[in-house]
This record gives C-alpha cells, structure tokens and sequence, in this order.
C-alpha cells in the first residue's frame, strides 16, 4: 500500500514542481542578487565502484521490490549560470551515506551494516529549464560529519564542479568544520535548505530544493 501511496504522491509532487517552474521563465531575472554556490570538497566517498543502477531513483534498486529505509525525500533544484539562465545538458551527481550511515564505498565506516537496497548514488541530465530531480532519503549524520549530501556538475567544457548541501534547522552543522569554513554568511546559506513535509503525502514525505549557481556564463 505504501508503494502505491508513494507512486501517486511522486507524480502529484512533479506535476505541481513543473507548474512551478513558470515563476522563473524569465531568462537573467534577478541575476544581481544571484549568490554563487560555494565549491566544497568532493570527499573520499565518492563511490569506487558505481552501482549498475545509476538512475534519479535512489530508493529503488532497478526492479527491486525493497525500498531503502529512511525518510523519502523529493530533492530537487535547478543548474544556472553566473547570469541565473538555465544550463542545459549538466549532468548532476549525487552521493551520500544510507540510514545507517554507511557510504557505498569500500572505506566507508559502517560498511558492514550498509542498506543493500539503497542505491547510495545517482545521476540526472538537465533539460532546457536546468531543473534536476532525485528520490532519495533525508541524510542522516556520518561519523565527524552533519548530515550532508555531495553533489558534482559536469558541464561540457568546464571544470567539474563540487559541492554539498545542508538540513536548515540541523544542530550539528554549527560544529561541521568544512561547513563552518564558509565564511560568507550569504553562501553558507544558499548550501542549506530546507526538508518541508510534502502537502498530502500520507506517508511523511519531504521535499527540498537546492538551486546551485555556477560561476561562469558559457559561450553564445
């Protein structure tokens, strides 16, 4: 039943995040008070050996019929340039510990106990309006670390791109030292977001968006 729930509210949850895209139709708008995201380290997490599933879908393994444990999250945002203009064709990359706290890597604390039906990673290839989408969990903590996830963007003919978002409301995020060493109070606040309860969801569903801002404008 929860399966079933959970199709429906996905689809209810996507169509109202394409309606929602019409506020920002206007190309450039407000680039004056874009804040760039701030790089952060890509970590040594980064899986060292992909899954064989590596889809937007990060609580189903391919047909699997287990889902991951932990609290489904709807994460969402767009890629934009330095000018806030969609960029298209970035491929977006997320990794982060399971519920467990365990990294889908060889290194990784807790590896042992590690969910087996958490894909741990996933992959998104932006469209015309750069938006990206992922189902995953909400992060939990891993050892020395508040609860984060890792994001890479790959765009053609630039230098990958690395960086991590935050829970906003998080207590341990003030005692986080690589998120502490952002100084700029402005930046540090465009890697924290918040995981709203998605409206109608009978299975305590949450949603965040996270837009991140590259520093550069590509070529005409």
């Amino acid at each position: 039943m929860n399966e079933i729930v959970s199709f429906h509210t996905r689809r209810y949850f996507l169509k109202g995040m394409t309606l929602g895209l019409a506020a920002f139709t206007v190309p450039g708008a407000f680039a004056e008070e874009l804040v760039r995201t701030p790089r952060q380290t890509e970590g040594p997490f980064y899986p060292d050996r992909l899954p064989l599933d590596t889809d937007n879908d990060l609580l189903i393994i391919n047909d699997a019929i287990t889902p991951a444990v932990g609290k489904i999250t709807h994460l969402s945002g767009r890629i934009l340039d330095a000018r806030g203009e969609p960029i298209r064709n970035a491929l977006v990359e997320i990794w982060q510990v399971d519920n467990n706290g365990a990294y889908l890597h060889s290194r990784s604390n807790n590896r042992d106990g590690r969910d087996r039906n958490f894909q741990g990673f996933g992959r998104f290839l932006t469209g015309s309006t750069g938006e990206y989408y992922f189902r995953t969990i909400k992060p939990v903590p891993y050892p020395g670390r508040t609860p984060h996830i890792h994001f890479a963007v790959k765009v053609k003919g630039q230098e990958k791109f690395t960086t991590q978002c935050y829970i906003k409301g998080e207590p341990q995020n003030e005692r986080d030292g690589i998120y502490m060493r952002i100084r700029d109070p402005k930046q540090r606040a465009a890697v924290t977001v918040d995981f709203v309860p998605v409206k109608g969801s009978r299975i305590g569903e949450l949603a965040a968006r996270f837009d991140i801002v590259l520093g550069f404008t590509p070529e005409a």
